[in-house]
């Protein structure tokens, strides 16, 4: 069966949907979470299509799947009155609480998410088209990056439970929270990198109002219970709906502290200018990228495909991570793109239930007429599409299109596509990359692929100061959670890691006294006693 003719009978009928994958119901979200109470909704709500299709006898459809509250200004002012009362200037119970408490009430909140599993699973395979191994992965990552924090966080406390003196002065320097956080989560890993924000600005004493993403929003239906019973009211608060009704009047308030948004430096920018004292706030922001790979022409192709493949194609391209550009040294490209195509059309299509299914559909809304507007433009300046039914489109569908060659007069050269469209650029001089680095408005992640040391040596030490990472003959990636995540010039704005997270929310502050007997009484009664939960020297094993 040609490629083409495969594509379009991708989209199953109901009755070949296996039972464990089905939705036996839509997922009809009429709460959310306000001062710890539950609050009924019945006002005007948004329908949730799912990007996998089905066939019927009418024709392909898309299937709807739930729905949620699109809330006003009303209730989105209620939202931050309530994590502002919880916060309390400070004073409240949860950022005026112990570390050892605040933990305990975390890991009570990850054993009941826990118990969702199955039903998160399922709802991101149905809301954002990710594969039933991906959708598991993201999970299970999930509470690892919960249970790494939490240790994290004793590891922090346990050096910050001492007194310093220095020249006649007695402190304990601990870090102490903002205020009140805004969290919005991006759609394509809604509840892992929703939760790189959200989980180490609550641990550390923050209050939170928290939008969903429009995007994957369901199955946060599941975790409202455990949010509700695992924090103190108004700690967490969630709000759903259009981000201008909602959000502008947040951020105009001037009462949030800190902003986590993870998305698109033109919105970041929007929300920014939106708040009256933007010297004030604090700023966590991960955004777009355009990493490059620059294949050296010793490059190893076997890992290099292998490498590149997965890099610029795993779950779709959708990545802030993936690898978006790729500059192939001309010595190698006919065998490189010849291997690559090759590779591209061994990678299985299909619906996100299938095993080891590689590509699926695409949710969010005309992305793939997107994609094909991106690929019409770069062969109108003379690109073309190498692999075989690279471009073709069903509904949310979109195969992917390998273009070469691509220069600086096509969109897709510029533009973050975010989907699976490869650009190749080739090249002779390695000036070419470097220029591109240097001209690019984002410096998140780089690639180089080869064998000679002093050239990647020399690659290295001009690359380390565009980008924030640079990876040697592997594609970009995030992990491990502990090492630096962050990015220069449009592509974020502070640094998110198990370790790195749990400061961006919080400030050092200490507690200092001269060191006079009185003082040494004074500080000793108080730690003895346990009579302050900022001021002690218990040690958390």
């Amino acid at each position: 069966m040609k490629t083409e003719e495969y594509i379009q009978s991708l989209f199953p009928e109901e009755k070949n949907i296996p039972p464990e994958f089905s939705l036996e119901a839509p997922v009809n979200q009429n709460e959310y979470l306000v001062n710890g109470e539950l609050r009924h909704w019945n006002g005007t709500t948004r329908e949730v299509l799912s990007p996998i299709c089905i066939r019927g006898s009418s024709g392909i459809y898309p299937k709807i799947i739930g729905q949620y509250p699109l809330l006003t200004e009303k209730e989105s002012l209620e939202a931050l009155d309530a994590a502002s009362a919880a916060y309390d200037s400070g004073r409240g119970i949860w950022p005026t609480m112990s570390v050892k408490d605040r933990i305990k009430h975390l890991e009570n909140f990850t054993y009941n998410m826990s118990e969702k599993r199955k039903e998160i699973v399922t709802l991101l395979m149905w809301e954002i088209g990710k594969s039933y191994m991906d959708s598991q992965k993201e999970f299970d990552r999930t509470v690892d990056y919960i249970n790494d924090t939490i240790d994290a966080l004793k590891d922090l406390d346990r050096v910050s439970s001492r007194f310093v003196i220095e020249q006649g002065i007695i402190g304990q320097i601990r870090r102490a929270p903002l205020g009140v956080v805004l969290c919005m989560g991006p759609f394509n890993y809604p509840l892992n990198e929703t939760f790189t924000t959200l989980i180490p600005a609550l641990i550390m004493g923050n209050t939170v109002v928290f939008k969903p993403p429009k995007l994957g929003v369901l199955f946060y239906s599941y975790l409202l219970e455990a949010f509700k019973n695992s924090f103190p009211k108004g700690v967490i608060n969630t709000v759903h709906g259009e981000g201008q009704r909602i959000i502008t009047p947040l951020m105009s308030s001037g009462k949030i502290d800190a902003l986590a948004f993870i998305g698109t430096s033109r919105v970041a920018d929007c929300l920014k200018k939106q708040h009256p004292k933007p010297h004030r706030l604090r700023c966590v922001l991960g955004l777009e990228a355009k990493n490059p790979a620059i294949i050296l022409p010793d490059a190893d192709l076997d890992i290099t495909i292998r490498e590149c493949v997965q890099g610029t194609l795993s779950f779709n391209g959708q990545r802030c991570t993936a690898l978006k550009i790729l500059f192939v040294h001309s010595r190698i490209l006919d065998e490189f793109l010849h291997r690559f195509a090759i590779a591209i059309n061994e990678l299985t299509c299909g619906m996100p239930w299938e095993n080891n299914v590689n590509i699926t559909p695409l949710p969010e809304p005309n992305k793939p007429q997107y994609l094909s507007a991106l690929v019409d433009d770069a062969l109108r300046f003379g690109s073309q599409i190498v692999n075989d039914g690279g471009g073709t489109m069903n509904r949310t569908f979109f195969y992917p299109a390998l273009l070469c060659p691509v220069n600086s007069k096509m969109r897709i050269y510029w533009e973050e596509q975010f989907g699976p469209v490869i650009p190749v650029v080739p090249y002779d001089d390695v000036e070419t990359p470097i220029r591109y680095t240097i001209e690019s408005n984002y410096g998140g992640q780089t690639s180089i692929f080869g064998n000679d040391p002093d050239t990647i040596a020399r690659l290295i030490d001009f690359l380390v100061n565009q980008v924030c990472r640079v990876n040697i003959n592997c594609q970009c990636q995030r992990g491990p959670d502990t090492f630096p995540f962050t990015g220069r010039k449009d592509s974020a704005e502070g640094t998110l890691s198990v370790s790195d997270a749990l400061r961006v929310f919080t400030i050092r502050t200490l507690v200092a006294a001269k060191e006079t007997d009185t003082n040494k009484a004074i500080l000793t009664k108080i730690v003895r006693e346990h009579k302050s939960n900022f001021l002690s020297t218990d040690f958390i094993l």
